[in-house]
């Protein structure tokens, strides 16, 4: 057997088309430009090249780029500052700020300052309950991207037995909440979970998101499976996920590759998440 590769960055493309042209649809509707602020503090070389790279995807599809750039030394009274200012700017429709922050800085209470229609991180404790509830709200990038690569393959995710590993804020729970609001039956698991292959061979759907690079092998699958690697490490080697790529590729009926996988869809669905802060902030329904 022989996986199907599921291509992030095809379905990334066309799902920034599409956002294009809503957005055009949008603006000339409401006269309103939806913009994007990212605030990164510090000069962490890492994040300059992903707040790089979601600054120039989001100005090639028409959303204005409101980037803030604050020093390393910078207090939390003045990153707080900075995010209230952006709150009350009606050209700003979402705001992100760039994780990690710098030592010493604690980014809950900096992330909670974002109102909950302009979190297009979907990471405030507001838009984290609003998840739980089931109730309209922003999602989580990443979680987000992978529904959206399991509806662009076809694969089935209502009665499907899932299988996350990973309980991050960031990934694994609410990705676990997705996938239990799309009627699948989710069990977490993680990095010490007892027996984990054992746990993760009963999945139809397993998708790791441990930070744990090479964690899951082809003894962790189910023949036929779906397998989406979020993970992402840098190694000597190159660029993997938390998945045994080429291993599990001979047992699973899905598998998506690092990189080019998950990784694309973030920054997409950070996009659309964009453009629905501003149709919220309209007074729209999403």
């Amino acid at each position: 057997m022989s996986a199907k590769v599921i291509d992030g960055k095809a379905v990334a493309a066309r799902l920034s088309e599409q956002l294009a042209d809503e957005i055009r649809a949008f603006t000339a509707a409401s006269g309103k430009t939806p913009g994007l602020a990212t605030v990164l503090v510090g000069d962490d070389g890492a994040s300059e090249v992903y707040v790089a790279n979601k600054r120039k995807r989001a100005s090639a599809i028409g959303i204005a780029d409101h980037h803030v750039h604050l020093d390393g030394g910078s207090s939390a009274d003045e990153i707080a500052a900075t995010i209230s200012r952006l709150a009350d700017d009606d050209a700003v429709s979402g705001i992100l700020l760039q994780l990690p922050l710098p030592h010493g800085l604690d980014a809950g209470p900096l992330i909670d300052l974002i109102p909950a229609n302009k979190d297009v991180d979907g990471l405030t404790t507001l838009s984290a309950g609003l998840l739980a509830r089931g109730e309209p709200g922003l999602r989580p990038c990443t979680p987000s991207g992978v529904i959206e690569l399991l509806d662009a393959a076809g694969i089935e995710i209502a009665g499907t037995r899932a299988v996350v590993v990973g309980r991050s804020a960031l990934v694994g729970a609410p990705l676990a909440q997705l996938l239990t609001q799309r009627n699948a039956t989710v069990t977490v698991a993680h990095s010490r979970t007892r027996d984990l292959a054992d746990v993760t061979r009963s999945a139809d759907l397993l998708v790791a998101a441990a930070g744990r690079p090479g964690l899951i092998t082809a003894d962790h699958v189910r023949p036929g499976a779906a397998v989406i690697d979020v993970g992402i490490h840098r190694t000597p080697e190159g660029l993997r996920g938390d998945v045994d790529e080429a291993a599990v590729a001979e047992v699973a009926g899905w598998i998506t590759p690092v990189p080019g996988g998950v990784g694309p869809m973030t920054i997409a669905m950070l996009l659309r998440n964009t453009l629905l802060a501003a149709r919220l902030q309209q007074g729209e329904a999403i």
